[in-house]
Protein backbone atom coordinates (compact mmCIF):
# COMPACT_ATOMS: atom_id res chain seq x y z
CA UNK A 1 0.00 0.00 0.00
CA UNK A 2 0.99 3.65 -0.98
CA UNK A 3 0.32 6.12 1.46
CA UNK A 4 -0.01 9.90 0.22
CA UNK A 5 1.14 12.83 1.96
CA UNK A 6 -1.92 13.41 3.55
CA UNK A 7 -2.03 10.54 5.77
CA UNK A 8 1.08 11.89 7.27
CA UNK A 9 3.70 14.44 6.53
CA UNK A 10 6.37 12.22 7.08
CA UNK A 11 6.12 10.15 4.87
CA UNK A 12 5.99 12.66 1.59
CA UNK A 13 8.88 11.76 -0.46
CA UNK A 14 10.74 14.71 -2.21
CA UNK A 15 13.57 14.42 -4.35
CA UNK A 16 17.25 14.89 -2.33
CA UNK A 17 19.31 15.43 -4.90
CA UNK A 18 19.40 15.91 -8.94
CA UNK A 19 23.24 15.11 -10.99
CA UNK A 20 23.80 15.62 -14.39
CA UNK A 21 27.03 14.09 -15.93
CA UNK A 22 28.45 14.25 -18.53
CA UNK A 23 31.66 11.71 -19.77
CA UNK A 24 34.06 12.55 -21.76
CA UNK A 25 37.20 10.31 -21.71
CA UNK A 26 40.59 11.80 -22.22
CA UNK A 27 40.20 14.20 -24.39
CA UNK A 28 40.83 17.89 -23.11
CA UNK A 29 38.48 20.06 -25.23
CA UNK A 30 35.95 17.66 -24.75
CA UNK A 31 35.97 18.33 -20.97
CA UNK A 32 36.02 21.98 -21.49
CA UNK A 33 32.86 21.82 -23.84
CA UNK A 34 31.21 19.51 -21.11
CA UNK A 35 31.71 21.94 -18.54
CA UNK A 36 30.76 24.69 -20.60
CA UNK A 37 27.71 23.01 -21.70
CA UNK A 38 26.58 22.09 -17.66
CA UNK A 39 26.85 25.68 -16.82
CA UNK A 40 24.71 27.01 -19.72
CA UNK A 41 21.90 24.24 -18.66
CA UNK A 42 21.87 24.70 -14.73
CA UNK A 43 23.54 27.71 -14.20
CA UNK A 44 25.73 26.03 -11.84
CA UNK A 45 29.62 25.64 -11.49
CA UNK A 46 30.33 21.59 -12.35
CA UNK A 47 33.20 19.44 -11.18
CA UNK A 48 35.45 17.73 -13.16
CA UNK A 49 35.14 14.05 -12.22
CA UNK A 50 38.67 12.30 -11.95
CA UNK A 51 39.68 8.55 -12.59
CA UNK A 52 39.98 6.54 -9.19
CA UNK A 53 42.49 4.46 -11.77
CA UNK A 54 44.56 4.11 -13.99
CA UNK A 55 42.83 2.60 -17.39
CA UNK A 56 46.04 1.93 -20.58
CA UNK A 57 43.62 0.98 -22.57
CA UNK A 58 41.71 4.21 -22.73
CA UNK A 59 45.18 5.81 -22.12
CA UNK A 60 43.88 7.39 -18.76
CA UNK A 61 46.13 7.76 -15.82
CA UNK A 62 45.04 7.93 -12.11
CA UNK A 63 43.73 11.43 -11.13
CA UNK A 64 42.76 12.37 -14.48
CA UNK A 65 39.77 14.59 -15.40
CA UNK A 66 37.19 12.03 -17.53
CA UNK A 67 34.44 14.01 -16.98
CA UNK A 68 31.85 16.80 -15.44
CA UNK A 69 29.15 16.67 -13.36
CA UNK A 70 26.96 19.53 -11.26
CA UNK A 71 24.89 18.48 -8.26
CA UNK A 72 21.57 20.62 -7.58
CA UNK A 73 19.91 20.52 -4.52
CA UNK A 74 16.66 22.32 -3.39
CA UNK A 75 14.58 25.08 -5.34
CA UNK A 76 16.84 24.54 -8.33
CA UNK A 77 16.28 20.97 -8.95
CA UNK A 78 12.33 21.43 -10.69
CA UNK A 79 12.38 23.84 -13.81
CA UNK A 80 15.41 21.79 -14.57
CA UNK A 81 14.01 18.37 -13.72
CA UNK A 82 10.90 19.26 -15.78
CA UNK A 83 13.49 20.31 -19.03
CA UNK A 84 15.56 17.09 -18.51
CA UNK A 85 12.31 14.81 -18.53
CA UNK A 86 10.84 16.72 -21.58
CA UNK A 87 13.94 16.32 -23.59
CA UNK A 88 13.09 12.08 -23.27
CA UNK A 89 9.27 13.03 -24.10
CA UNK A 90 8.22 12.62 -20.58
CA UNK A 91 8.82 8.32 -21.34
CA UNK A 92 11.46 6.50 -18.82
CA UNK A 93 11.70 3.45 -19.02
CA UNK A 94 10.70 0.53 -15.47
CA UNK A 95 14.56 -0.14 -15.69
CA UNK A 96 15.51 3.43 -14.77
CA UNK A 97 13.81 3.28 -12.04
CA UNK A 98 15.46 1.27 -8.57
CA UNK A 99 15.12 1.88 -5.01
CA UNK A 100 15.89 5.73 -3.82
CA UNK A 101 16.52 7.04 -7.11
CA UNK A 102 15.79 7.67 -10.97
CA UNK A 103 18.61 7.60 -13.88
CA UNK A 104 17.89 8.45 -17.36
CA UNK A 105 20.21 9.06 -20.43
CA UNK A 106 19.74 12.21 -22.71
CA UNK A 107 21.39 11.31 -26.39
CA UNK A 108 21.94 15.22 -27.46
CA UNK A 109 21.85 18.57 -25.55
CA UNK A 110 20.02 20.09 -28.28
CA UNK A 111 16.87 17.49 -27.32
CA UNK A 112 16.57 20.17 -24.12
CA UNK A 113 14.07 22.64 -24.76
CA UNK A 114 15.84 26.34 -25.21
CA UNK A 115 19.01 25.10 -25.85
CA UNK A 116 20.59 25.29 -29.41
CA UNK A 117 23.41 23.79 -30.86
CA UNK A 118 26.48 25.03 -30.65
CA UNK A 119 29.32 24.52 -33.03
CA UNK A 120 31.96 25.20 -30.07
CA UNK A 121 30.64 22.53 -28.02
CA UNK A 122 29.70 19.77 -30.08
CA UNK A 123 27.08 16.79 -29.75
CA UNK A 124 27.42 15.49 -26.53
CA UNK A 125 25.13 13.36 -24.07
CA UNK A 126 24.44 13.44 -20.37
CA UNK A 127 23.43 11.36 -17.82
CA UNK A 128 21.10 12.26 -15.07
CA UNK A 129 20.52 10.72 -11.64
CA UNK A 130 17.20 12.03 -9.21
CA UNK A 131 17.99 10.98 -5.43
CA UNK A 132 14.95 10.40 -3.78
CA UNK A 133 14.18 10.43 0.26
CA UNK A 134 11.69 10.99 3.12
CA UNK A 135 11.57 13.67 5.28
CA UNK A 136 13.16 13.22 8.24
CA UNK A 137 16.27 11.10 7.26
CA UNK A 138 18.63 14.28 8.88
CA UNK A 139 18.10 12.43 12.03
CA UNK A 140 20.17 9.61 10.93
CA UNK A 141 22.77 11.71 9.38
CA UNK A 142 23.66 14.72 11.66
CA UNK A 143 26.20 14.76 13.82
CA UNK A 144 24.35 15.82 16.98
CA UNK A 145 21.95 13.93 18.75
CA UNK A 146 22.28 11.40 15.89
CA UNK A 147 19.03 8.38 16.05
CA UNK A 148 18.33 5.52 14.34
CA UNK A 149 15.70 5.72 11.20
CA UNK A 150 13.96 2.30 10.78
CA UNK A 151 13.97 0.94 7.15
CA UNK A 152 10.65 1.23 5.96
CA UNK A 153 11.30 5.26 6.24
CA UNK A 154 14.54 5.01 4.73
CA UNK A 155 13.48 3.49 1.81
CA UNK A 156 11.84 4.59 -0.98
CA UNK A 157 10.44 2.14 -3.52
CA UNK A 158 10.25 1.69 -6.66
CA UNK A 159 6.44 2.17 -6.99
CA UNK A 160 6.02 5.19 -4.55
CA UNK A 161 8.70 6.59 -7.42
CA UNK A 162 6.73 6.08 -10.07
CA UNK A 163 3.85 7.54 -8.82
CA UNK A 164 5.52 10.74 -7.70
CA UNK A 165 7.04 11.14 -11.20
CA UNK A 166 3.57 10.97 -13.09
CA UNK A 167 2.02 12.98 -10.53
CA UNK A 168 4.82 16.20 -10.45
CA UNK A 169 6.35 15.73 -13.88
CA UNK A 170 3.58 13.95 -15.92
CA UNK A 171 5.77 11.50 -17.01
CA UNK A 172 5.15 7.98 -18.31
CA UNK A 173 6.96 4.63 -17.20
CA UNK A 174 7.29 2.35 -19.95
CA UNK A 175 6.62 -1.17 -19.87
CA UNK A 176 9.06 -3.17 -21.30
Amino acid sequence: MIRMAGDNPMREIIIDKLVVNIGTGSDGKAQESAEKLLSLLTGGKPVAARSKKRLPAFKISKGQEIGAFITLRGNKIDPIAKKLFDAVDNKIKESSVTDNSLCFGIREYIDISGVKYDPKIGMMGMNVNLSFRRKGLRVALRKRKMSKVPERHRKVSRDEIKEFIKKRFNAEIMQQ
